[in-house]
Formats: C-alpha cells, sequence, structure tokens
C-alpha cells in the first residue's frame, strides 16, 4: 500500500486544496471508507491548523493526547471519518467530523459536552449464541447488547466506554443526516417509509424521495 496518492486523484468529497503540492498522504485501511474518511494526519494540519507541516502534525500526535473517540491515536494516516470525534485535552478542543452541504468532509468544532457523545448508525446485526445481538456500525465498530434496534436505526453512544445511552428509531418524524447522493450533508425529517425508498423532507420546505 502507497503512503501518498495524487492530491487531483483523492475523493471529490475531501475539501482540500488540490494544487498546492502533488501528493497528499494516503490513509490506512480502516473503519471508514476512503470517500468518507481523512487521514489524522492532514486534519492536524489542514483543518484543526495545529501544524503547519507534516512533520510537524507527526510531533504533535507523538508528544500531546489527540483521542479519536476516546482512545489516542499516534498514527498520521489513521483514518478518521463520519461523526467521529476528535478531542485535544490539552487545549480543550473537540471537533466531530460530518458532511457539509455540498457533501464534503468537514470538521467541526463542538462543546466538550458533547464531545462525550457519538451516534452510530446500525448497518447489520448478528444473532450469537444464546439469543444475545450484536450491532454492527457504520464506522466499524460492533457491540453486543440487549437493546432491541434494526437496521437503519442509530444508536447514541457514551464515549470512551460506548456504552448506550439510548437508540434512535428510524421511523416517520425522525431527523435523519444525508450520507449519500446529491443532497448528502443536508438535515430533514423522515416522513415515510416505502420498502427500500425513504420520503423526508429537507428545511421543512422541499419533499424528496430516496
Amino acid at each position: 500500500m502507497k503512503n501518498h496518492l495524487k492530491r487531483i486523484a483523492s475523493p471529490r468529497t475531501w475539501l482540500i486544496d488540490r494544487k498546492a503540492s502533488v501528493f497528499i498522504t494516503r490513509p490506512k485501511p480502516g473503519a471508514h471508507p476512503l470517500e468518507y474518511g481523512l487521514p489524522l494526519g492532514v486534519i492536524v494540519r489542514d483543518a484543526l491548523k495545529l501544524s503547519s507541516t507534516m512533520s510537524e502534525a507527526k510531533k504533535v500526535l507523538n508528544n500531546n493526547e489527540v483521542l479519536i473517540d476516546g482512545r489516542r491515536r499516534k498514527d498520521y494516516r489513521f483514518i478518521v471519518g463520519l461523526f467521529d470525534v476528535i478531542a485535544v485535552p490539552s487545549i480543550k478542543k473537540y471537533w466531530r467530523v460530518v458532511l457539509d452541504r455540498k457533501g464534503r468532509v468537514v470538521v467541526i468544532e463542538i462543546p466538550e459536552k458533547e464531545s462525550k457523545i457519538k451516534l452510530c448508525k446500525v448497518v447489520n446485526k448478528t444473532v450469537l449464541p444464546k439469543g444475545k445481538l450484536q450491532y454492527n456500525f457504520h464506522d466499524g465498530k460492533n457491540i453486543i447488547s440487549e437493546e432491541k434496534a434494526r437496521v437503519g436505526d442509530t444508536f447514541v453512544l457514551e464515549l470512551p466506554t460506548f456504552k448506550v445511552q439510548k437508540v434512535i428509531p428510524l421511523k416517520p418524524g425522525a431527523a435523519i443526516f444525508l450520507m449519500g447522493g446529491g443532497l448528502s450533508g443536508n438535515l430533514g425529517e423522515l416522513k415515510e417509509l416505502k420498502g427500500d425508498e425513504a420520503i423526508y423532507t429537507i428545511d421543512s420546505r422541499k419533499t424528496e424521495t430516496a
């Protein structure tokens, strides 16, 4: 696996200056797909402005406590993706990775209280021996829980323990965040589910079908 890729060939979801140089750090394969994640070094340097060069970013990661979902990460190629929480306790700063209204991966600052929770979408579930349920989330994590949930529901997890605070069911009236398609990055409200189709509103004005 190469350590770099050409900026011009990087995913269109990456909000970067494509003419700044020829190459950019390639994240290691991880829990998030390439188009919905950024390497930690690039986030430290370009998004958080904690360094001006990748060499400095590596020093920041080695010398300071940079937490991703409550766990320290030192690898500058570690992929950080949708809804991951970034924390630098030494400066009391916290961020979350989301999509902007153009579907690009961005990092937004959040208050410390909000940094203690993470939203995880259920993408699969498995029945284990003795009837236990294992839920698999969009970020590669999985937990065994007695909570009753379906694929598409969202778990609200406490960080860094990953204790389940509550489950948000995917049903009419639920708030939704679009993660794909031409409207990715928009917030809306689910109106109706019809098989594989979802009818929803965006900004309480426009109705769309996905």
